[in-house]
């Protein structure tokens, strides 16, 4: 896809907030409905959960959950973004199956899985690794400024506290980076095949 298709940062920013604002107005639908929304998280090994797959990345447990999430899914979704609409709806699709197949699949049984930290740790890799398969100078620099930054959360996909879901955080992860090779991995080859121009 054409950069020049890319939206402004203006409208990336702006289209971020709106889709995080709607994350809080759900949880405030969640906690006036006494945590009904919950049940449409992911219920681990129940076939009839899995298409909660797509509802559970907007639902959280609690405040807190949110609130941890918030900043990350804001940045990292907003530099996704600045690639482009197209770009970003097929790797956040990628990504959200991938994480929400793991964690069904991963976590035990009788759990339901909820949270946007799949995704959040999905644009992760995916920015990490796209810079890697694009090879252009401003996405690498991005994937350099991410990674400065966030890092750290690589750990996530590492099985840590109780209550907290390393089965999405790794399932987003790999997401992330096949996402990054499906979108990425033509203009990578492009890019080689062209090799150095010389003159004889």
């Amino acid at each position: 896809m054409a950069e020049r298709t890319a939206p402004r940062p203006g409208w990336a920013l702006l289209f971020m907030l709106f889709l995080l604002a709607g994350l809080w107005f759900l949880e405030i639908l969640d906690q006036l409905s006494g945590n009904q929304l919950d049940q449409l998280g992911i219920h681990a090994r129940e076939v009839d959960g899995m298409p909660e797959i797509f509802s559970a990345p907007f639902l959280h447990a609690g405040w807190d959950h949110l609130i941890s999430n918030s900043l990350p899914f804001l940045v990292l979704g907003f530099l996704v973004l600045l690639s482009g609409l197209a770009r970003w709806l097929i790797s956040s699709l990628i990504i959200i199956v991938v994480s929400g197949m793991t964690a069904w699949f991963l976590t035990p049984a009788n759990t339901i899985i909820l949270g946007a930290s799949g995704l959040i740790f999905g644009w992760l890799t995916y920015l990490l690794a796209r810079g890697i398969w694009s090879r252009r100078p401003a996405q690498v620099a991005v994937a350099v400024v991410v990674l400065l930054v966030y890092g750290g959360l690589i750990w996530g996909v590492l099985p840590s506290a109780a209550g907290i879901s390393w089965q999405a955080h790794l399932g987003g992860a790999v997401g992330g980076v096949l996402a990054a090779w499906l979108l990425h991995r033509r203009a990578s080859r492009q890019i080689v095949m062209a090799g150095p121009v010389r003159r004889y």
